[in-house]
């Protein structure tokens, strides 16, 4: 039955790996998410009054999956999930389903996350880890918590994902910092001053987060036969073949094809720098353009899908950039 729950201090509401058949609200007093480590428990997060628990489990009624334990003495009121799924069954249907994904996108991010602790390198300054860690937590708490904003983008709530950071996944402030001024520089974000410590941090595209760290996450657990690595000294390369390919009609296959030679020659012109017909030779070998053939007048061409390039380049921008962090 709902109602009001009594705990004292070093209770459990529910242990990881319970049923679940309620959620929360905390009404007064303190509790912790916690997990078990090593001998004793690690705390992922702190939680007070009006702060909701157990609420992921209400979409997809999976076990819990970390403990809640009170630190001081606390009242919380239960909702039991039968109630409240006669209630949810009135909602409109996309309401509904923006609910079940979102619930969907944090279940799937805290699984990756613990995946990734497997594969920590304490010997890189910013390792891959940590980068698909930062970059979820910002892109869902954009997703779940953001508004839009005056001019375009997402505007993140600055408290909500400074929890998230800290208390959630236990990531340094300072990180979270880099991070944003990375993609800042990258045009992923903008980060704006307002005064006297206050920001406003705004997300240009949550989902292209989420579809990055999908990407980076399924390349770092590939075998290395079958991960293709794009070196920073190939991303002109892709950079050019972009350029003059969107200009090209493409064909039933979403492919387009340009003239090497006439991109070589162009380059300095158009680009800025110099374009070679040999630069791409490693893009072809490893899969990621056409072989080059000869045209109907002398020099070489190249046959590619843009799309396909245009969705893996700003990854790569991320994964070369936050090698070169330093601090």
């Amino acid at each position: 039955m709902s109602g009001p729950k009594n705990l004292k201090k070093g209770e459990y509401l529910f242990r990881e790996g319970d049923p679940a058949e309620s959620m929360y609200v905390i009404k007064s007093g303190k509790l912790a998410v916690v997990r078990p480590k090593g001998g004793g428990e690690i705390v992922l997060a702190e939680l007070g009054a009006n702060d909701m628990i157990g609420e992921m489990a209400f979409f997809d009624n999976k076990p819990r999956s970390a403990s809640i334990k009170a630190i001081s003495d606390a009242v919380v009121i239960e909702l039991p999930f039968k109630a409240l799924h006669a209630q949810f069954k009135s909602f409109p249907e996309w309401v509904k389903a923006i609910m079940k994904s979102v619930n969907t996108h944090l279940r799937n991010a805290n699984q990756k996350i613990k995946q990734l602790e497997k594969t920590d390198d304490d010997t890189a300054v910013f390792p891959p880890h940590t980068v698909t860690r930062l970059c979820a937590i910002i892109g869902l708490t954009a997703k779940v918590y953001g508004k839009p904003g005056e001019k375009g983008g997402t505007v993140v709530p600055t408290e909500r994902l400074r929890r998230y950071t800290i208390q959630v996944f236990q990531q340094p402030t300072n990180k979270m910092d880099t991070m944003l001024e990375l993609l800042q520089g990258l045009g992923h974000a903008k980060v704006e001053d307002l005064g006297e410590g206050n920001r406003r941090i705004t997300v240009n595209e949550p989902d292209f987060l989420i579809r990055f760290v999908d990407f980076y996450n399924d390349w770092l657990f590939k075998s290395d036969d079958k991960r293709v690595n794009v070196e920073e000294k190939e991303m002109k390369s892709l950079r050019a073949l972009m350029f003059f390919g969107k200009r090209e009609t493409a064909n039933e296959k979403g492919e387009v094809k340009v003239n090497l030679t006439q991109m070589q020659n162009d380059s300095m012109r158009e680009l800025g720098f110099l374009f070679s017909v040999d630069d791409p030779n490693s893009l072809s070998e490893k899969g990621l353009i056409g072989d080059k053939f000869s045209v109907e007048g002398g020099g070489l061409a190249v046959s590619f899908n843009v799309g396909e390039l245009e969705t893996i380049y700003p990854y790569w921008e991320i994964i070369h950039a936050a090698k070169k962090v330093t601090r």
